[in-house]
């Protein structure tokens, strides 16, 4: 089974050549981290040897974001291991080596026999814990051989993707039995896993870690910003966060009737992927509107009256906390939505449009308790409107949002304890008196 699915693998990837190469033209993506990629362990992970390591896959930003706390708590109750982190994107590998540093951080391989027993060579896990929804049947495999305990944390089976999983179910059924343990996002999650064939024992729900997501760093755009909002009294501001093509355009349309009836208001845009940046510029110059790029301000230019266009990387999450108002994206268009919890986190009123099934479990948390507006490409305008005109409504929908966020707290700890029942009991003697100190 291992030996055809390989062969689909590399056949994939010579079909699908083209696309890649177009990608690396025109956006710049997948230009690093090839050697990587392809099986070369890099050098800096020699840089420093621990005879005990857990590997930690997380694919991208919103990953690296969830296993973030996780991470930390391992390194805290596990003093002398060590933790190395890998991702699938650049934008991914950036952040996870501004939080764990270069010499724990490395692109995923591709799932090749050859390439992942490399790493597992290598850096000898005692444990892989894969994020979200990573089943890898070469990673799975090598890494049972290897006598690596296996854990999925966070797991969720999205929608979009149930179909697809269900198809392969008799594949995915047996790469499963590798798995020691998976930890859903909620009992929806944990009903789906047991139905694409996760061993019905093994599943448990540990609680969405997304929930638990730190405040984040304080980028050098935070202090310069909020001095420019006291200066000029700038207001409503309007943060739209993660928007993927097509969004845009509704937004930047919304945004002209409220800057008609708030000449001060500010709309921070934050298209999801860099490789966009260059063509909302473009939208913008032709809109008619005012607007300015992030990488050309250097906090002396005026901000009101316009749209701020969040041309970086790694200063999303802290903005949302000079908005009276977010959007997060991905939502108003057909792509699955996006994380509403960095807006919550600050108790912000959030608005979505109706396609959030990436994030089904957690939005009809929100939605039921009245914590977030829904809005549709055709209410949209209206929605945002009334939301500014009714003070009291939007502060109470973020005071909600953030409630909600806080009553479900404890996914880390359930995580992190279900990790350590993983590892070797002679690697963990000390563990129980490092947790005792840690929580007196």
């Amino acid at each position: 089974m291992y030996f055809a699915y390989s062969l689909l693998l590399l056949l994939a990837l010579v079909v699908s050549t083209p696309w890649w190469l177009l990608e690396i033209v025109r956006y710049g993506k997948y230009r690093v981290g090839w050697r990587e990629r392809s099986g070369i362990v890099p050098h800096r992970l020699f840089d420093r040897v621990a005879p005990d390591t857990i590997w930690i896959h997380a694919v991208s930003v919103g990953e690296v974001l969830a296993v973030s706390r996780t991470v930390n708590e391992l390194k805290a109750r596990l003093p002398g291991w060590r933790v190395v982190i890998s991702t699938t994107t650049d934008t991914g590998q950036k952040l996870a080596r501004q939080k764990f540093g270069d010499s724990d951080v490395f692109y995923f391989p591709l799932d090749f026999a050859f390439a992942v027993r490399a790493y597992l060579q290598a850096l000898r896990p005692k444990l892989l814990v894969l994020a979200e929804s990573e089943f890898w049947p070469n990673l799975l495999h090598e890494a049972r051989l290897s006598g690596s305990s296996i854990a999925v944390v966070n797991a969720r089976v999205s929608d979009r993707s149930l179909p697809r999983y269900l198809y392969f179910r008799k594949l995915l059924h047996r790469v499963m039995q590798n798995v020691d343990v998976f930890l859903a996002q909620s009992e929806e999650d944990a009903r789906r896993l047991v139905q694409i064939g996760a061993p019905p024992e093994r599943v448990r729900v540990g609680g969405n870690l997304k929930f638990e997501v730190k405040q984040p760093d304080r980028p050098h755009i935070l202090d310069p910003f909020a001095a420019a909002a006291r200066r000029e009294e700038i207001g409503p501001v309007l943060v739209a966060g993660s928007t993927l093509e097509g969004e845009e355009a509704m937004l930047i349309d919304c945004f002209r009737h409220i800057v008609a009836r708030y000449p001060s208001a500010l709309l921070l845009l934050a298209p999801r992927h860099p490789e966009r940046f260059e063509s909302v510029a473009e939208m913008l110059a032709a809109s008619g509107l005012g607007w300015q790029r992030r990488s050309q301000w250097d906090g002396q230019q005026p901000l009101s009256g316009g749209v701020f266009l969040l041309d970086s990387i790694g200063e999303l999450a802290s903005l949302y906390q000079f908005a009276d108002l977010a959007f997060v994206g991905g939502s108003l268009v057909p792509k699955g939505g996006h994380n509403v919890l960095e807006a919550a986190q600050f108790g912000i009123a959030i608005v979505v449009g109706p396609y959030t099934e990436n994030f089904r479990d957690m939005v009809d948390l929100f939605h039921k308790a009245g914590a977030l507006r829904m809005a549709t490409p055709e209410s949209l305008i209206s929605t945002m409107l009334g939301l500014l005109q009714d003070d009291a409504e939007r502060v109470q929908l973020g005071r909600r949002a953030l409630e909600v966020m806080q009553l479900q707290q404890g996914a880390t700890e359930r995580t992190v304890t279900t990790l350590l029942q993983l590892l070797p009991a002679e690697s963990t003697s000390g563990v129980a008196a490092v947790v005792s100190e840690g929580h007196a």
